[in-house]
């Protein structure tokens, strides 16, 4: 594990929350915010690391492990397989991993006395789109969720809040143009649907494949400051 990984901490174990989890303690140690960021499928929880450094320091910076384990250090938030006419994922572990994330952010606000207006939650690829699930469904837990590379899953209409409950959200698009695992036009429908739900956001595509960018970070980021 490099330095970068190092400062964000041991693996918290599940015993009383729904998830493992990592931290970047912020300073000082009474937080102001809390940003939560999902990992992408077949990674961990210490892929996103690297955001760390640039993330306020009187910020709570959670970094939770999807409950999905498909080898050792890989772990995800539900199966997913690519085919010809698009991704094919299991639609209960997808809503089991939303259900699951909703808890522990109710059990990290409640243990570390962080309001849900000054939560975010994000995350890349997989983790991005259940940073979407989680905010469209239960938007009274967070004050905005960013997708880096990801989607809003067709899956989630069912559970989808209301518009009236949706109205002091937030969210953040960021996509590759040539994204070779989800093309941009996952892009294009998040942006559409976002709009018809009244959901306040903003849309970004860069020059790259499917990954998050030196120039897609610093607009996340500048966006989080906000």
């Amino acid at each position: 594990m490099n330095s970068l990984q190092n400062s964000i901490g041991s693996l918290h174990p599940d015993d009383d929350f729904a998830l493992s989890f990592r931290l970047r303690v912020p300073t000082p140690t009474k937080p102001k915010t809390c940003v939560v960021l999902l990992h992408g499928v077949g990674s961990s929880e210490t892929s996103l690391a690297d955001l760390v450094t640039t993330i306020d320091s009187d910020t709570l910076v959670v970094f939770p492990r999807g409950p999905v384990q498909f080898a050792p250090g890989q772990f995800g938030w539900f199966h997913v397989a690519f085919t010809p006419s698009g991704p094919s994922i299991d639609a209960a572990e997808a809503d089991a991993s939303r259900l699951s994330l909703v808890r522990f952010l109710e059990q990290l606000q409640s243990a570390y006395d962080i309001a849900p207006q000054d939560t975010v939650i994000a995350g890349f690829s997989q983790g991005g789109i259940l940073s979407a699930s989680v905010a469209l469904s239960e938007p009274e837990h967070v004050a905005g969720f960013a997708v880096l590379s990801g989607r809003i899953l067709p899956e989630l209409e069912a559970h989808l809040a209301s518009t009236e409950r949706l109205a002091n959200l937030r969210g953040f698009i960021a996509h590759g143009e040539y994204d070779s695992k989800l093309p941009k036009t996952w892009a294009q429908r998040a942006d559409q649907w976002l709009e018809k739900l009244g959901v306040a956001h903003a849309t970004h595509f860069y020059p790259i494949d499917h990954g998050i960018s030196a120039e897609m970070q610093a607009d996340f980021l500048e966006w989080l400051e906000q």
